[in-house]
């Protein structure tokens, strides 16, 4: 534990450890140190005794806090200390770029920019995480805090966006350690909760009826888009984001290339008749590139207000006698894919319509085999369309 008098210059000339990490005490101010770790991390730490026993206080990052504001640190410290009461870091300015909403900020763009997902992860943190730590020193979080939050959300229900929540996190820590950041990811050896739930939800074909008069009667542009939604099979985001560019009026279909998939592979979605009719019954905004929109600016929002609407809709028209069963609106897609199935189309042509890579193209045989299923596509969701009609 190398001892000496501290000066700014000095603390700037430290070498990191080649493993593990060192203290280096400020001679004259007994207990304060810069902890250094061989990631490059680098902090200001006060040790103290309390009823006994020798604790740690994270005072802040350098060199965000300099030598003079850790050395005025480590006296509020003490003077609380002297009082026998529990010292406490110092406040920190809202853009200190170690507060947890920040490093957020930073890691959401840095490791998370390219991710299809940045948006999905992005909310995940905004309705757990953010609130809870917010203005928070990310080296003041624990394991223990971490673990109440994630059995939080396990605890009213939500086993699944725990386990969601728990990975995000875990490489948000793991990145602010390899940044030098924090020193270590406090999430090391924390479990998921419970096990992923694979959803098997498929609504009836009643259940669906209804949907789709529950959608119309909402109308555009969350209403028309849960149609097509239904007609389609896309995904949600795949129809809430759609440009007026993604859609190929020549061979009516809509075109995606892999920026806008999950699996990052071009998709191509034919469109029926009656999808073809709404996207033509949509009101095109001046200047405005998104089908659905209504600001012009930015895609549609707002699905969970849409879907409460759909609810409510549905559960009238069922009565009291008939309780409807929780579901989502991706399980249209599900939804969608089984109904074909039943009318007798091949699982390849649902997988391609899907844009699975998975099943029947996955692995070897998918690297030879490249047949795209278009003219069995367009067959399928036409036959779909027709189905659907039949029922509203």
């Amino acid at each position: 534990m190398p001892r000496r008098h501290l000066t700014a210059a000095a603390v700037s000339r430290i070498k990191s450890p080649t493993s593990g990490q060192v203290e280096h005490f400020d001679a004259g101010y007994p207990g304060l140190a810069l902890r250094v770790s061989y990631g490059g991390g680098r902090s200001w730490v006060y040790f103290y005794r309390l009823h006994g026993r020798q604790r740690r206080l994270t005072l802040g990052p350098w060199p965000a806090l300099t030598l003079e504001g850790a050395r005025e640190a480590w006296r509020t410290a003490r003077g609380n200390l002297s009082k026998g009461k529990e010292p406490t870091a110092p406040s920190a300015r809202a853009d200190a770029p170690d507060l947890f909403h920040n490093v957020v900020a930073d890691w959401l763009k840095r490791d998370q920019g390219d991710n299809r997902s940045h948006n999905e992860v992005k909310r995940v943190l905004e309705k757990d995480a953010l609130p809870k730590w917010r203005d928070r020193r990310i080296a003041e979080i624990n394991r223990r805090e971490i673990a109440e939050l994630i059995d939080g959300i396990a605890d009213r229900g939500a086993v699944t966006a725990a386990r969601r929540c728990h990975a995000h996190l875990h490489r948000l820590f793991r990145w602010a350690a390899g940044r030098g950041i924090i020193e270590l990811s406090p999430m090391a050896y924390l479990p998921k909760p419970g096990a992923e739930v694979k959803r098997k939800r498929v609504l009836s074909d009643n259940e669906l009826r209804l949907a789709w008069a529950a959608a119309k009667q909402i109308g555009w542009p969350m209403g028309s888009a849960v149609q097509l939604l239904i007609l389609t099979c896309a995904r949600r985001e795949e129809i809430s984001a759609l440009k007026w560019a993604e859609i190929d009026r020549a061979d009516r279909q809509i075109c995606l290339d892999g920026e806008r998939t999950k699996n990052g592979e071009d998709h191509t979605i034919p469109l029926s008749h009656a999808a073809w009719d709404l996207i033509q019954a949509a009101p095109r905004l001046a200047g405005s590139k998104f089908v659905f929109t209504t600001t012009g600016n930015t895609p549609i929002s707002g699905w969970s207000r849409a879907k409460a609407k759909i609810d409510e809709f549905m559960r009238t028209q069922l009565g009291n006698n008939v309780a409807l069963k929780a579901w989502r609106i991706h399980d249209l897609r599900r939804t969608a894919a089984t109904g074909m199935e039943r009318l007798g189309v091949k699982q390849q042509v649902v997988e391609a319509l899907l844009g699975h890579i998975s099943g029947s193209k996955a692995g070897v045989t998918g690297i030879y085999q490249r047949h795209t299923y278009e003219e069995e596509k367009r067959t399928a969701i036409e036959n779909w369309a027709e189905h659907v009609a039949t029922l509203v």
